[in-house]
């Protein structure tokens, strides 16, 4: 006998990682979401404790193991038993621009001067 399994999309929006069941579904169809580094383009995909899914969620990528299955959509702090970050959003080093920040209007007119050969 297999071990128990819930559809993918169903268990990102029990772990409150959709806002719906539908744009679960989307985010899973699309192939967006990988199981064991594996894409995986069905919603229907089965989810088991163990499995380590990726997918990205706004500006971050983020890396989940599944803990348990969940049996409803519960509060947030329910919905946190159900998965281990393992690449949590705040763990990365924001990229700096590597121009530096956009000059001022001083600064500027300072370069404009240099360029021409005049002296500051």
């Amino acid at each position: 006998m297999s071990e128990p399994g819930l559809r993918l999309d169903k268990w990102l929006w029990h772990a409150r990682f959709c806002k719906s069941r539908t744009l679960a579904a989307k985010l899973a169809g699309a192939g967006k979401v990988r199981i064991a580094g594996a894409p995986v383009f069905k919603a229907h995909h089965a989810v088991k404790p163990g499995d380590v899914l990726t997918f990205p969620l706004g500006p971050h990528i983020r890396t989940v193991r599944v803990l348990a299955l969940g049996e409803r959509r519960g509060p947030a702090p329910e919905a946190r038993t159900l998965y281990e970050d393992l690449a949590p959003p705040g763990a990365a080093t924001p990229r700096a621009d590597p121009a530096g920040p956009r000059p001022t209007k001083a600064d500027r007119r300072a370069i404009d001067r240099l360029q021409d050969g005049e002296e500051p």
